[in-house]
């Protein structure tokens, strides 16, 4: 190959291809308000972004401005594509971090999960959609349960360990802030 062709065949490998994806630092977004921290990533190009709830009560983080960042799952000063998904674990303003994020229960190996003090909306998803499910107010005051990750399991039946045969399952719960029975 003569010089000329050589010095066009290295110019073209320092270029970037139109389908190599592009990439972007990635900010620290801890602390961060939810809302803030999603608009920081989308200012940094990322904009495959979710969020969850980092104490495992399966809430919606539907006001982005009521929540918090507690974790993010791609380091900060990573460089990574812009096309990377980046999941922020969240809390509300008013609650403490916990050291490590929460997980919902799962009902592994066919068995009923220990849901005390879980919330009634992690307990639901953790069965399958054709288990029978009642959930009863714990204290006397006979409320209704409406927002499920507001309350949390003081008791349930079948206990847990209990093999899932089909058998209706029935919770017991309070609101988060007050203490079972």
């Amino acid at each position: 190959m003569d010089q000329l062709g050589e010095a066009a065949k290295t110019a073209s490998d320092d270029k970037p291809t139109a389908d190599a994806p592009k990439k972007a630092t990635v900010p620290d977004f801890v602390g961060m308000g939810l809302q803030s921290a999603q608009d920081k990533a989308q200012g940094a190009g990322l904009h495959g972004l979710t969020s969850h709830d980092a104490l495992g009560r399966e809430r919606m983080q539907a006001f982005d401005r009521n929540w918090k960042v507690r974790s993010q799952t791609m380091e900060a000063g990573a460089f990574k594509p812009t096309d990377t998904d980046l999941d922020f674990g969240a809390l509300k303003l008013r609650e403490d971090c916990p050291a490590k994020n929460e997980k919902p229960p799962t009902a592994e190996g066919g068995k009923v999960p220990n849901f005390a003090s879980e919330s009634v909306k992690a307990a639901r998803s953790a069965l399958d959609s054709g288990v029978s499910l009642t959930v009863k107010d714990a204290l006397p005051d006979d409320r209704w349960v409406l927002v499920e990750s507001n309350w949390k399991v003081c008791t349930q039946e079948p206990a847990a360990g209990t093999s899932l045969n089909g058998q209706p399952v029935t919770l017991k719960a309070v609101k988060f802030e007050e203490s079972c029975p």
